[in-house]
């Protein structure tokens, strides 16, 4: 395999070696599957306290997958999710909200990918009309999709908007951890201290092989989720080897020291770069994400060198991702790389 560096996705990351140090310690002997093992309880205790007293913590295979799990056990048939229309479940799940868990989505252009209450108010209508479909879920995204975050208070005030309205609020938490490292808070002061009923807690793209946790923080809603776990297929057989992954993740807070290494590879990318001629950073960088626009001919030079995705293709606007494992010379590399077609150009 070619050892290519890049900024395409923190799904391209290498596994962080704890991680995969604790899977090879998880594989001896025999184990309980599905979970009915001493080892995966005690470490879906230790997830679950890092989200406040009561929290319920239960591993998954994937993103996507946690997210329609949440949704799922949050929603009735009826009822649909309001969202922000650059969210991971609007734009980049295929239609699972709706294909598996027959939701309706109600998404809505935001500013710089944040609901805010008005948003949220704007799109609840109709409610107690039969031949409508009822608002149920507020899905947050943190970090959003455009790299930035809602600090606590925000969240708290969409909460209690959501819970006065009758509804729940969900937080697909993919990149949670980079936004708590960014605001320097715990994970629980954005989620259970925020009023957040249920998240799914992202671990792939913070240096985990591929496991991902739901958190269930509102008590009315764990009733029967393992059965909704089973029924969504997120039931791992051998699960012992996704909690092995949250175990190092947990220890001594990898999940911070990982995700402040990527906002901060980010944060020297977004200074190398800003001001360059001919190049202009069109996003908040709060976390770990770099959106910048280059006239068309400099992109694609820079991208027959480094992978990363184009955002909106409209305006040149394409996006850098720095991971875990983003070294301070991959980005002076990269920085370099963008300044020489720059000048090329």
């Amino acid at each position: 395999m070619q050892a290519r560096r890049g900024f395409a996705s923190d799904n391209s990351a290498t596994v962080h070696p704890s991680v995969l140090e604790a899977i090879v310690a998880a594989n001896r002997g025999h184990a309980f599957g599905y979970g009915h093992d001493e080892y995966t309880r005690e470490v879906q205790e230790r997830v679950a306290a890092e989200f406040g007293a009561g929290a319920r913590a239960l591993f998954v295979f994937n993103g996507s997958g946690a997210n329609v799990l949440c949704l799922r056990a949050a929603c009735r048939p009826w009822q649909a999710v309001i969202c922000a229309a650059t969210s991971h479940i609007n734009v980049d799940e295929c239609g699972a909200a709706e294909a598996l868990a027959g939701i309706k989505l109600l998404s809505t252009p935001t500013p710089d990918g944040k609901l805010t209450p008005g948003l949220v108010e704007g799109l609840i209508a109709r409610v107690g009309d039969e031949h409508a479909v009822q608002p149920g879920v507020v899905s947050l995204t943190q970090a959003t999709e455009l790299g930035t975050v809602y600090t606590a208070d925000e969240t708290r005030e969409i909460s209690a908007l959501a819970h006065e309205r009758g509804m729940l609020v969900h937080l697909d938490g993919a990149r949670l951890a980079n936004a708590a490292a960014a605001l320097d808070v715990p994970l629980s002061a954005l989620t259970a201290d925020a009023g957040v009923d249920i998240v799914s807690f992202g671990g792939t793209k913070n240096g985990l092989l591929g496991a991902e946790a739901v958190i269930v923080l509102n008590e009315t809603l764990a009733e029967g989720f393992e059965y909704l776990r089973k029924q969504t297929l997120q039931l791992a057989s051998k699960m012992r080897f996704l909690a092995a992954q949250f175990d190092a993740l947990m220890r001594d807070q990898l999940w911070r020291v990982n995700a402040t290494s990527a906002n901060s590879t980010a944060a020297r990318l977004a200074a190398a770069v800003d001001g360059a001629p001919g190049l202009r950073i069109t996003r908040p960088v709060q976390t770990n994400a770099v959106f910048a626009t280059l006239p068309a001919a400099a992109g694609a030079a820079l991208h027959e060198r480094f992978d990363f995705y184009p955002w909106d293709e409209s305006i040149g606007e394409l996006r850098w991702m720095c991971s875990w494992d983003t070294t301070e010379d991959d980005v002076d590399v990269f920085a370099a790389a963008i300044r020489d077609v720059l000048r090329a150009d």
